[in-house]
């Protein structure tokens, strides 16, 4: 069978385990370890299944009026798709052009880039990070022929995170004729959202999930936010690819979540809470812990090389993440359990290491 030249030469992106051949503590994903909001399963017991006979709204009016409202946005500011790695894939479409220049993104970060710029065709270049593993936005503005930036905050893998007065700085000194995307699939966990930015610069989009501090990662939803011409273009991008990507039942179960700020205001605040705990108690192993202010940690302990800690913990079951490349091999990426499931993990470590 003849396939095309171009799935011959796409290297997919590798997603997190979902193992089924036995229980794991799974700390590899970034799920979050609380469930929905009580009202999403009261909603669920009393959900009209006849509904799903019919199409979903294809513009999710009703969400996107919501979210309007929690940002102090217009509805027509809002996109919302099938999970942040759609919206982030018509992101790519719409606003990376090779014949610009070459798209820029951090030299670690989120793994899926890559994959979207081979996937489009899209020539990018990875800006080296400073020796604390941290962004710096600088370096960015060294390089003359970018047709657009794109990185997430806080950084996947690592949990550093910018501040606004830097990102400020950036766009202030970017050309308003490129797309700056922020992938800020993290920044409930402590960092501080540049949506107060959109006011000033047309060019900015920041693109949001449900799966991590809204604990449904299963749903399946995502959304950006910026100015109504770059949310036009992902609307027209959509269409042209799938007009129905988000389902009646993921927009009602979104704006169900939407309505229960204090729910998901506390488990955040424990999350964050038993984040610095742990942190703080690795590093009295004398590990090495990056500042974090996600929903996980990337640490490493002199010595030891990340693939083994993986795998020895995989072994007692527990699955944490780790990156095979040259400036991450000797890091593993931890998502932050509840107190019990960190407890565990730390005898472990102490036990094996």
């Amino acid at each position: 069978m003849t396939l095309s030249q171009r799935i011959l030469n796409l290297r997919p992106y590798v997603p997190g385990e979902q193992p089924q051949d036995k229980k794991y503590l799974k700390l590899n994903t970034n799920e979050n370890p609380y469930p929905p909001s009580p009202k999403v399963q009261d909603f669920l017991r009393k959900f009209d299944f006849e509904k799903l006979r019919l199409y979903p709204d294809p513009l999710c009016t009703k969400i996107r009026q919501r979210l309007s409202e929690k940002y102090g946005i217009a509805p027509e500011q809002v996109f919302v798709s099938n999970g942040s790695d759609e919206v982030l894939s018509f992101c790519f479409y719409a606003f990376f052009d090779s014949t610009q220049g070459r798209l820029l993104f951090p030299e670690v970060t989120y793994s899926f880039y890559p994959v979207y710029c081979d996937y489009y065709g899209i020539a990018y270049e990875k800006v080296p990070l400073d020796g604390s593993f941290a962004v710096d936005l600088r370096s960015f503005l060294r390089r003359h022929d970018s047709c657009g930036i794109i990185f997430a905050n806080p950084n996947a893998p690592t949990g550093t995170c910018l501040n606004l007065h830097d990102i400020t700085l950036l766009l202030e000194n970017y050309p308003r004729t490129n797309v700056v995307v922020i992938d800020e699939a993290y920044v409930d966990f402590g960092g501080a959202s540049a949506i107060p930015l959109l006011r000033d610069f047309s060019n900015l989009l920041i693109v949001r999930t449900f799966s991590k501090s809204l604990s449904l990662a299963g749903l399946r939803l995502g959304f950006a936010v910026g100015r109504k011409d770059l949310i036009q273009a992902l609307f027209a991008t959509k269409d042209a690819f799938n007009s129905y990507p988000v389902n009646t039942l993921t927009q009602l179960i979104g704006e169900v979540a939407l309505s229960d700020e204090d729910y998901y205001s506390s488990v955040t605040k424990r999350i964050i809470a038993t984040r610095d705990r742990f942190s703080k108690k690795l590093l009295d192993l004398s590990w090495n812990v990056l500042p974090s202010k996600a929903n996980f940690v990337f640490a490493s302990k002199k010595g030891v090389p990340g693939k083994e800690v993986y795998f020895k913990l995989k072994e007692l079951g527990i699955l944490v993440r780790h990156f095979d490349e040259e400036m991450t091999r000797d890091f593993v990426r931890i998502t932050i359990g509840k107190n019990e499931d960190m407890d565990r993990l730390l005898q472990a470590l102490k036990d094996l290491f």
